[in-house]
């Protein structure tokens, strides 16, 4: 009977994203897409992304783009695709649309079948990207070429940006931010990498809409002491990796200021509806009063929630000592520090050498940016539940805050507002990004060009 009712509530679901489904040839052109791109392995290392860039950039032109409106960018040995579908200009400032063609590394030896092929079975694409997020890139690009095959003039400019190493070092996404703005400025971004549907993990019925307006930024710092070091023979207290064990214990024991904003109260408010026992009272008592200390402390205690309420800093590497048989003259440790939006890089590092102490040297490694939550849009949030509903009818949009970093972050550092909302609905039990299997719901996908279509035309339509 149980297996009776799963089936018949999958039928349902898909059903409902099939209810505004896209012509059978965009359909047939967005799968095409979606299998020649996940073939292209641009995970580090391989070469693949302006492979990969360059294949897009055919599609654009030979769908009618103007060349002078289509970009490749190399940048180092990856490259970045920018393309500017063109306006009237009545709507205002330019949308730009962030999704990121690299992937992270898979073994094929590892995985059950081959993560660079496009494999369906029973309702389910697999492979690597297809959830994290070569799906968006094919959506968004047939969701391009589809509105030009209709002669759709946008009444303001429509920008695609996917950069080129989001999984790593976002310097393709820094390279568009900062060096070439200009091909990409906008008064927002609609960013294909955040936010999303959840599906009941029984039954597969859509539960709530995630639409993403923060997320914290990523920055690591070195921490090291220094000492003159000399024979192990004649050991002394002021022993370099002692004393960085002892900063790093004191670092452990460490806790940032609780912070809050609307999207993350947004989050927790609708999350404690559905999270039972003393986490989802705490959740709710949170949402209701961020100033309430007990309730911070159990969400503290819960590593998947601490995330959205502070900075959060832990050591993930060490090194020490230069020989078996003499004190170390150095030894450091790296602190990988994920940032509350609107809390500043130097911030965080001023923070950490109060904890540790002087003796410990406090430094930002490379370059790392800061991110700001983004206004609350009546118009997105408007334009983004009816490109939901048109698949998912009635479900619940709820406010997001990101506990990681995205591309959406460089651009929200750069000033431009951004809002995560990926097409894609998925159980969190199915939801294998940079681990094994990688997969999404046939139906998902196919909703989604229904869902960018959607948003699209209502944000950048006549009204």
């Amino acid at each position: 009977m149980i297996k009776r009712i799963v089936i018949a509530l999958t039928a349902v679901l898909t059903a409902q994203a099939a209810g505004a489904e896209a012509p059978a040839a965009v359909r047939a052109q967005a799968r095409d897409i979606f299998q020649t791109i996940i073939g292209f392995k641009t995970s580090e290392g391989f070469g693949q992304v302006p492979v990969m860039a360059e294949y897009l950039a055919g599609k654009f032109r030979a769908g009618g783009f103007p060349a002078e409106d289509v970009h490749v960018l190399p940048i180092g040995d990856k490259a970045a695709l920018v393309v500017r579908y063109r306006g009237s200009g009545k709507g205002g400032r330019p949308i730009v649309l962030l999704a990121h063609m690299d992937v992270v590394t898979a073994k094929p030896e590892d995985w059950e079948r081959n993560p660079f092929k496009l494999i369906e079975e029973n309702g389910t694409f697999f492979g690597r990207g297809t959830a994290d997020v070569k799906s968006e890139v094919a959506l968004l690009t047939t969701t391009f070429l589809r509105l030009k095959a209709e002669k759709f003039v946008p009444t303001r400019d429509l920008i695609i940006a996917f950069s080129g190493d989001e999984e790593t070092t976002m310097a393709t996404a820094k390279a568009l931010a900062q060096q070439h703005r200009a091909l990409i400025d906008a008064e927002f971004a609609l960013n294909g990498d955040g936010g999303g549907g959840v599906l009941d993990d029984t039954t597969g019925a859509p539960l709530l809409y995630r639409v993403q307006g923060a997320e914290k930024s990523y920055a690591s710092y070195d921490l090291t002491v220094r000492n003159p070091g000399g024979h192990s023979s004649q050991p002394r207290a002021d022993n370099a990796i002692y004393e960085l064990a002892d900063a790093l214990r004191k670092l452990q024991a460490y806790q940032f200021p609780v912070m809050w904003n609307d999207w993350t109260i947004g989050s927790l408010k609708a999350a404690a509806s559905v999270t039972p026992g003393p986490l989802g009272e705490a959740m709710g008592r949170f949402a209701a009063n961020p100033g309430d200390a007990s309730a911070a402390a159990v969400l503290a205690a819960e590593p998947s929630i601490v995330g959205r309420t502070c900075t959060t800093c832990v050591a993930t590497m060490l090194r020490g000592g230069h020989a078996d048989n003499a004190l170390p003259q150095s030894a450091s440790a790296t602190v990988n520090c994920r940032i509350f939006p609107g809390t500043s890089v130097e911030d965080v590092r001023t923070s950490l050498q109060q904890v540790v102490g002087d003796k410990v040297e406090v430094k930002v490694l490379g370059k790392p940016h800061s991110s700001s939550p983004s206004p609350m849009r009546q118009d997105v949030m408007d334009a983004v539940a009816k490109a939901v509903h048109a698949s998912y009818p009635g479900v619940k949009l709820v406010p997001d805050m990101a506990p990681y970093a995205t591309d959406g972050s460089v651009y929200r550092g750069a000033g431009i507002p951004t809002y995560g909302v990926s097409s894609l609905f998925m159980k969190n039990r199915d939801d294998f990004s940079h681990g094994l299997n990688e997969r999404i719901l046939v139906a998902s996908f196919y909703a989604g060009l229904d869902h960018w279509y959607v948003l699209l035309k209502t944000l950048a339509g006549e009204r």
